[in-house]
């Protein structure tokens, strides 16, 4: 069966923005239904933008208004000519000299989309370098004026499995790093009061 570009920005934008059954959402994106059900809680998929399945011509309107009124409809995926991304072996990043132009409109979009990713994973998911993000992250790129940014995946870069990962890890790490903020500041009230305390009883 064929499935959406990236099923699971699409995945999100159909819990968002449509009256579908989990169950119609996950077969149409190649999902379980509890991952889905997943991101309409907010456990799945956090940091992930919806991706617009209709204005992707991978939809239509009406085709999704057939369905929210159908529970056992099932969504039909139009044909697209888009490019899809390659599987590629484990091991060092290549990039193939056709695609290395398009890596700066990659960065561009990661900067503008995901500004939770440091250097290292957006250098890891389309094989480029720290200096080349920071032009591009301070607009010093000899070619900034025609950067457009575009989705790496879109762009064959990366997978869309790499691209959550990513995102999922640097979730994890901005969460585990609030948390240890909250715990500082607890530790440093604490301190504070066992400071006053201490100074009433002299």
């Amino acid at each position: 069966m064929s499935l959406p570009l990236m099923p699971k920005a699409t995945a999100v934008w159909l819990v968002e923005n449509t009256a579908l059954s989990f169950e119609q959402i996950a077969e149409f994106c190649g999902m379980h239904s509890l991952e889905v059900q997943g991101i309409a809680d907010g456990e799945v998929a956090m940091g992930i933008n919806g991706l617009d399945p209709i204005a992707n011509n991978q939809l239509t309107r009406e085709e999704i208004t057939r369905a929210e009124a159908d529970p056992a409809a099932r969504l039909n995926l139009l044909k697209v000519d888009l490019p899809m991304p390659v599987q590629r072996p484990k091991g060092a990043k290549y990039t193939p000299v056709s695609k290395r132009q398009d890596r700066p409109a990659a960065i561009a979009w990661l900067l503008r989309h995901h500004a939770e990713l440091g250097d290292a994973a957006i250098g890891k998911l389309v094989g480029t370098t720290k200096p080349t993000i920071q032009k591009i992250r301070d607009r010093s790129h000899f070619d900034m004026a025609n950067i457009k940014p575009t989705n790496p995946v879109v762009l064959g870069l990366c997978s869309q499995d790499a691209l959550d990962e990513a995102i999922g890890r640097a979730a994890r790490s901005a969460e585990r790093a609030r948390k240890e903020q909250e715990r500082a500041a607890k530790r440093a009230a604490k301190a504070a009061t066992d400071a006053a305390a201490a100074k009433a009883e002299a």
